[in-house]
């Protein structure tokens, strides 16, 4: 665990590592209202292969400074942080809003990034008007409803509860920022450009983000590998981590 401060702000970032690692670090990018601790698994799973970084980004977790508004505000910040930890170049795996904050990155900036893993995501994340509405209006009860649309209906209920908890803890301003972003999310006519190679995935079950953004994204991105996970909805890496590791394990050398 570590922090990193990045102009008037720090940020708080977990990471695994051996010292033979020489190749390109593997940077885990979390949701909306998230936080790094989506990808406690992941840290873990691929510090073998990788060294492995997963940071939350401001005004979430443990991170200090203000939040951002827009998808390319935080892609900016990741750049800074690679900056700051002298990171040539990275794999990149986003889920949902880090998925698109990955992408603006493989456009903005395709010099630093090696590779891209998506995660129920999309190129463009539009957001329903219920929960947008919802987040300002009744919090409490839009989180929960939020954290039971994340899953599968047959996931264990304390995932749903671990969802529920981490957005209550990054409060209602900021989670409304966050979808807000990503409903103005939208680089569907630029997807094309990545030159990445790309392994995208999705729960077959995936109710915020369906599978066919995942599909969208597979079938215009140049070098795209598309894997569909059976028994997950939105957040694949907590709900069959199983599969999820053997897809990016059988992909990483692409990103070599």
């Amino acid at each position: 665990m570590a922090r990193v401060k990045i102009s008037d702000q720090e940020i708080y970032y977990a990471v695994r590592w051996n010292t033979h690692h020489s190749g390109a670090p593997l940077i885990f990018l979390h949701g909306a209202g998230d936080s790094h601790l989506l990808w406690n698994g992941q840290l873990a799973a691929f510090a073998d292969v990788a060294r492995t970084l997963a940071l939350d980004l401001p005004g979430h977790g443990r991170s200090i400074g203000a939040a951002r508004t827009t998808i390319l505000e935080y892609a900016l910040v990741v750049r800074e942080f690679l900056d700051a930890l002298a990171i040539e170049r990275a794999i990149f795996a986003g889920s949902s809003m880090g998925g698109a904050i990955a992408i603006t990155l493989a456009l903005e900036v395709p010099e630093r990034v090696a590779g891209l893993i998506l995660a129920g995501t999309g190129a463009k994340l539009r957001v329903a008007p219920e929960f947008l509405n919802g987040i300002k209006t009744d919090f409490e009860n839009t989180a929960r409803l939020l954290g039971e649309n994340y899953y599968a209906l047959d996931a264990p209920h304390v995932l749903k509860e671990k969802s529920f908890e981490q957005l209550r803890k990054t409060g209602s301003v900021v989670t409304y920022n966050d979808f807000a972003a990503c409903d103005a999310f939208d680089l569907r006519a630029r997807i094309h450009e990545i030159s990445a190679p790309t392994l995208v995935l999705c729960g077959r079950a995936d109710k915020m983000t369906p599978l066919k953004h995942s599909e969208f994204l597979a079938q215009n991105i140049p070098h795209a590998r598309l894997v569909v996970i059976e028994h997950a909805g939105h957040m694949v890496m907590l709900e069959q981590p199983g599969a999820f590791h053997a897809a990016v394990r059988d992909w990483l050398p692409r990103a070599r």
